[in-house]
């Protein structure tokens, strides 16, 4: 892949529901401090998404096999099962998202939505990520002039209002925009890995990512605060968007979503065995699953599972910095690093911990600094 094709991946990546939808709830705290935390949260994220792509680019393995050089081949089997079940959820949550904010558009029930773009995001696994070419082309295309009308839409009244309402901190609205690109932590080496070249691919990558996530977040956030409410469907009904909304529905919905089921089959190649190559095969298994989960299940309120996929990711990637940059540790050929699990279990359970505290910077920030120290002092006094 070429840096230019890397960031037309990510871009395709941040232009989301969830991200606009995530956005929204950050409107009790006004424009200036929800685009603060957003600023911060999104500085946080993108950093860590930075050493997690770099490290694969430069070892040139996948997101799942990169966490063996740090917690050994059956630690790597552990977090490799951990990442598909997370993807599951995140393709049947944004399949969800997508048909369920169309559907409120163009009444024709959830579950026939979530089949047109479960059947769409089986298409792009079909042609494959290196071969998508033109039609990734002419998909970010749309989606840019789509997102520029809707931005103009949103942000062409003028002074934005500050909220009243105080039923959110900022340390909690910073967690949540670190989630998102928290999230994407155990995929991007899985795409910097095939890149011509891996340092700029991974900085462009983590740019077009982190600034376009920024954007959507503002948007509702904006949005909300103009419209009062936090439907998305309802906020670009608002903006008369009509077959415009449509389109970017669908195709934020596949280029996004595509991400989350083409890693899964990545990361099941990384178990080995049997498993070996039937990537693409896994793939499209995971876009079932998650397709049949959006058309029979409630999916409305996704910040407990944002929390649970930092409790998990941040203290493993804490560790694997560590590892990588600190350390120059390399255990992939180790059965088990029981000394990184132990300090991941701690680290996870101080993410949990600290979810009770209301830190200003949120606590995921925290968590990873207090993990890397434990992972030094475990290493030095080992």
């Amino acid at each position: 892949m070429t840096t230019l094709q890397s960031g037309l991946v990510w871009f395709g990546a941040g232009v989301s529901i969830a991200e606009i939808l995530t956005g929204t709830y950050l409107a009790p705290l006004g424009f200036r401090k929800g685009l603060a935390a957003i600023l911060t949260g999104h500085l946080i994220g993108c950093l860590m998404m930075y050493f997690a792509g770099i490290i694969g680019g430069l070892t040139r393995r996948s997101a799942m096999e990169t966490t063996r050089m740090s917690f050994g081949r059956i630690g790597g089997v552990f977090f490799a099962l951990l990442n598909i079940l997370q993807l599951v959820g995140w393709t049947a949550i944004m399949i969800y998202d997508g048909a369920g904010a169309i559907n409120e558009l163009y009444k024709a029930g959830i579950w026939v939505w979530a089949l047109v773009i479960g059947g769409m995001i089986l298409l792009w696994i079909l042609v494959g990520l290196t071969n998508l070419g033109w039609i990734n082309w002419i998909s970010m295309t749309a989606l840019f002039i789509l997102t520029l009308l809707l931005s103009g839409v949103i942000f062409g009244h003028g002074i934005l209002p500050e909220s009243s309402q105080s039923s959110i901190s900022f340390g909690a609205a910073v967690e949540l925009s670190v989630a998102m690109p928290l999230s994407w932590l155990p995929l991007i080496s899985d795409y910097t890995r095939e890149a011509e070249s891996p340092r700029r691919a991974t900085l462009a990558s983590v740019l077009v990512y982190g600034l376009v996530s920024i954007w959507m977040y503002m948007i509702g956030l904006s949005a909300a605060l103009f419209t009062g409410q936090s439907d998305i469907a309802g906020i670009m009904a608002k903006a008369g968007l009509g077959i415009a909304a449509l389109v970017i529905l669908i195709l934020s919905t596949v280029t996004t979503t595509f991400l989350d089921a083409w890693s899964a089959g990545i990361s099941t190649e990384s178990l080995g065995g049997f498993l070996h190559g039937k990537g693409k095969r896994a793939a499209a298994i995971v876009t079932i699953i998650g397709t049949l989960g959006a058309a029979l299940f409630n999916m409305d309120d996704i910040t407990d599972f944002l929390y649970l996929i930092g409790s998990v990711f941040a203290p493993m990637i804490a560790i694997q910095i560590a590892d990588y940059f600190i350390l120059k540790k390399d255990h992939y050929t180790e059965k088990i690093n029981l000394r990184n699990l132990i300090v991941w279990v701690i680290g996870f359970v101080l993410y949990r911990i600290l979810m009770t505290i209301d830190l200003p910077l949120g606590n995921t920030l925290p968590d990873m600094l207090l993990t890397i120290l434990i992972c030094l002092l475990a290493q030095k006094f080992a």
